[in-house]
């Protein structure tokens, strides 16, 4: 309804209308709720949410995907796409690789995974040292903290897995420096309708109770590049939380060559972001997005996902 579904709800909150940028002009979707507990996904099984993880949750997303395969098998000859955002910079490395490792197997239901792009997702959380450090650095380019504040950050904090209490304090500094703006989008307007507030969806037990996460996801995309599978990050460059300085810190780790160099693209003559093509991945910004590109770009976000799609980088 938010962002890239095929209907969105008037005004009236009663109504649906249909979206002109939604994804499903461009392929199927499916959409899937994971782990058990999220948005209106459940278990009838009360031990399934104190169980899980990383691990878990690729797998019962591998389980349900065979299974509604076999339901349809119309389906099973299609080329094969994942998208998500955010922490699915986890959940989709984790079962694009998973699906390699299992079509090798001569008695599995093999999928015809043909790319993953990741809206970090789309603004991808990839490293968690990574992304922390990069949102104050994100912070100070962006003039929302200030010099002394982001030097004790540089000087307490050395973004490693260890965080004194020095650091810390660094950082709570920068956070009240920084004000009560949306971290998600920098530059949106912060909502305050304290006679509407927002519906709890999503089960606290999922979370409380999660049992692995890597702290960097970085030797899984690694594996994924090197089985040749097509890999596109890509960033609304006003998210500070999953920042495009994050996944740029991310690519200079990675160090793979580059293929085809950095340059805007456009819609109707107007530069929609930034694009640079690596061997084996894909780096695209979105001018002007939040951490939610297709919500706060819906017509770049589609343009993004169709050159996903076909296999082009999107249009100068």
């Amino acid at each position: 309804m938010l962002e890239l579904g095929p209907f969105s709800v008037r005004s009236d909150n009663k109504t649906l209308y249909k979206k002109t940028h939604a994804w499903n002009r461009v392929a199927n979707m499916l959409f899937v709720e994971i782990p058990a507990g999220v948005g209106y996904s459940y278990s009838n099984t009360t031990s399934d949410y104190y169980n899980t993880g990383d691990q878990r949750t690729t797998h019962d997303a591998y389980t349900f995907l065979i299974n509604w395969l076999e339901k349809f098998p119309e389906y099973r000859d299609r080329d094969f796409f994942i998208t998500g955002e955010s922490y699915a910079g986890h959940y989709i490395p984790e079962l694009a690789n998973l699906i390699i490792s299992n079509n090798r197997a001569t008695d599995a239901t093999n999928v015809k995974l043909k790319g993953v792009a990741q809206n970090q997702i789309g603004n991808a959380d990839l490293d968690d040292d990574v992304t922390l450090k990069a949102s104050y650095d994100y912070y100070w380019m962006h003039a929302m903290i200030s010099g002394k504040a982001y030097r004790a950050i540089q000087d307490k904090c050395g973004f490693n897995g260890t965080y004194t209490k020095d650091c810390q304090n660094a950082m709570d500094l920068a956070y009240q420096e920084k004000g009560n703006v949306d971290d998600y989008a920098i530059y949106a307007p912060t909502c305050h309708d304290a006679s509407n507030p927002p519906s709890k969806l999503n089960d606290s037990h999922v979370f409380d109770n999660w049992k692995d996460s890597p702290n960097t996801m970085l030797p899984s995309i690694q594996k994924l590049i090197s089985s040749g599978t097509r890999i596109w990050l890509y960033s609304g460059d006003q998210d500070a939380v999953c920042s495009v300085t994050s996944t740029q810190y991310v690519l200079n780790i990675l160090r793979l060559p580059i293929e085809t160099a950095w340059r805007p693209w456009r819609i109707d003559n107007e530069v929609a972001g930034y694009v640079v093509g690596y061997r084996g991945l894909v780096f695209v910004t979105v001018r002007g997005a939040g951490h939610m590109v297709p919500y706060y770009q819906p017509q770049r976000a589609l343009q993004l996902f169709s050159s996903f799609l076909e296999g082009k980088l999107p249009p100068e």
